[in-house]
């Protein structure tokens, strides 16, 4: 006997009074019904309704099994609805990983559209650089990320690449912010604020390398540890200046373009492959749409550099 089929069908007739009524409710023939209800009374061994000609009342043991029998179809539809969820992405706990430079406009667009795509879903984020990132993600302590490209790890799987332009951070005040843009070789000479190597190593010797083959050979490079004031202070009194994408720059600063656009950040989500679920698609989808508005990252690269990286020069 299906019990839940049944004590739905005891419940309409409970509310209805009649059985020919639960019948029409239920769509279903009125004897098929009374033989589901007296299946119903013999299993339980109990009289659940008193017969008349006028219809049916409840017994009073069928007035005590009336009130479990909401408790058992509500939590029911509970424990269905949570399944549903879990199995579309919309419940449980994801665990994602951002980057610390990822900027708070798209970190908020992000966890908005998230939590309108996944309002069951428990977000724990984490702020983490690549190389810890990569690590988590391979351990599957985390479900999720969002990462710089070289990303030196094997076995994940990735969402669409987006597309940042680098620039230069300068002070207001220096010669070259009169420029409309500024080609690498302009930085030769001066001290380069670029963030520490550990965090991204083969993101920071590719763009080493670009540097040199543009013929820019820096006096210095200064690590710019997340939010860092001694970084900020030698680009603000001209000491140095900055590669970075473009954001607000600070004030006292001004940020100019790269001729030819030949650095460019990569950067897309991360997870581990075949581990991917409907909360990380989710996830996913959301990052896309936060990066690229209002994070203004790019779905297509802009110009290639003119000197383009080969693809084996950097083990993984």
């Amino acid at each position: 006997m299906d019990l839940l089929r049944h004590l739905r069908y005891f419940r309409a007739v409970a509310e209805e009074g009649h059985v020919g009524r639960a019948a029409e409710r239920l769509r279903i023939a009125q004897p098929s019904l009374s033989q589901r209800i007296q299946r119903l009374e013999r299993e339980l061994g109990i009289t659940l309704f008193d017969r008349g000609p006028r219809g049916v009342a409840l017994t009073p043991a069928g007035r005590l099994l009336l009130a479990d029998t909401e408790e058992v179809l509500e939590s029911t539809a509970r424990l269905l609805g949570t399944a549903s969820d879990l199995r579309t992405g919309r419940a449980g706990t994801l665990r994602a990983a951002l980057p610390p430079d990822l900027g708070p406009a798209a970190v908020a667009a992000l966890l908005t559209r998230f939590r309108a795509a996944s309002p069951g879903t428990q977000l724990d984020v984490r702020e983490l650089p690549v190389t810890a990132v990569a690590r988590e993600l391979t351990q599957h302590t985390v479900d999720v990320a969002i990462v710089r490209h070289p990303c030196p790890a094997v076995g994940l799987a990735f969402g669409a690449v987006l597309h940042q332009p680098v620039g230069v951070l300068l002070a207001a005040d220096s010669p070259q912010a009169n420029r409309a843009e500024l080609a690498l070789a302009d930085l030769t000479g001066r001290q380069l604020v670029l963030f520490p190597r550990a965090t991204a190593p083969a993101l920071y010797d590719e763009m080493l390398t670009t540097l040199a083959r543009h013929g820019c050979a820096p006096a210095a490079l200064v690590d710019q540890h997340h939010g860092s004031d001694v970084a900020r202070a030698l680009v603000l009194t001209g000491t140095a200046v900055a590669l970075a994408p473009r954001t607000a720059p600070p004030p006292g600063t001004v940020w100019r373009p790269l001729v030819g656009t030949p650095l460019t950040w990569r950067t897309s989500t991360a997870w581990p492959a075949g581990a991917g679920g409907p909360a990380v698609g989710l996830f996913a989808d959301a990052a896309q749409q936060a990066l690229t508005d209002p994070g203004g990252l790019l779905a297509e690269p802009p110009n290639r550099p003119l000197f383009p990286r080969p693809a084996t020069e950097f083990p993984l």
